[in-house]
């Protein structure tokens, strides 16, 4: 072989090895800007997901807001009702107590309570 070969076997050499790196690192570029697209949208889903649970986890503070509201609501009412019931009571009681033609049998004469017929 001559010295002229031996140089084209070289340089033929070196030129593939040079297309082989070349090609292998376009290869890794595409592999990586890949992975970055994947990478971006994930992190875009995680932000949507993550709005979201935000946006549920507010509704829910909301609703038990209400809730509470509604039932120290209904507690005030039952104390209410509780005091105008006793009130009824004492004012039926006196009114007993004053009736100028009540005979002496007020047990026998007491008024029912509507709750009381249930």
């Amino acid at each position: 072989m001559s010295t002229g070969a031996i140089i084209a076997i070289v340089i033929a050499a070196v030129v593939v090895i040079a297309l082989v790196m070349v090609i292998t690192k376009r290869q890794q570029e595409r592999r990586l800007d890949q992975r970055r697209g994947e990478r971006d949208q994930l992190r875009d889903e995680s932000r949507i997901h993550g709005a979201r649970a935000e946006r549920e986890r507010a509704t829910a503070d909301q609703q038990a807001a209400a809730a509470r509201r509604q039932a120290a609501e209904a507690k005030e009412r039952a104390v209410r009702a509780g005091q105008e019931q006793t009130a009824a009571d004492e004012h039926e009681a006196r009114a007993r107590e004053i009736d100028p033609d009540q005979d002496g049998h007020a047990e026998d004469q007491e008024v029912a309570r509507p709750e009381d017929r249930a």
